[in-house]
């Protein structure tokens, strides 16, 4: 089973995933410097929105399809599966984000943004989502992991 093949039937665009990334990143990093903890509140409420309603009324997508506009990129479609495992782990993250920030843990909170910044930065620089590379690991284990989602 290759990683081109559509694992799950459902195709995402690459470029506006990284744009995403790309954005989420910008935000972890500003709440780093600023501590505001809105900031992971909106990335919550985006992911939730990416996740579990429809991806189109993103806040975070509609700026990525228009950076993708701006840039005018063609379309690269991957599979949307492995994406909304990427997605699972980004919330996780973020949500651990706001527990730890809640906690007044900074340097629990400060380990977590550098795992999850480290995750964002691949994608966006080098093309290399982690969360894809477990989803399809997980694939080649379990062939029928996320066909219900």
């Amino acid at each position: 089973m290759a990683n081109a093949c559509p694992l799950n039937f459902v195709k995402v665009d690459a470029n506006i995933a990284r744009f995403s990334s790309f954005v989420v990143a910008s935000l972890v990093i500003v709440y780093l410097y600023t501590s505001n903890v809105y900031l992971l509140d909106f990335l919550a409420f985006d992911f939730i929105m990416k996740l579990f309603l429809n991806p189109g009324i993103s806040p975070i997508t509609m700026v990525a399809t228009f950076l993708k506009g701006i840039f005018k990129l063609e379309d690269k479609f991957v599979d949307g599966g492995a994406k909304k495992l990427a997605g699972y782990f980004g919330l996780s993250f973020v949500l651990l984000l706001i527990v730890a920030d809640y906690v007044d843990v900074w340097t629990l909170s400060l380990g977590i943004a550098i795992v999850f910044l480290s995750c964002s930065l691949l994608d966006v620089f080098f093309n290399f989502c982690i969360g894809c590379k477990i989803y399809y690991i997980i694939k080649k284990i379990y062939p029928n992991f996320m066909n219900n989602l």
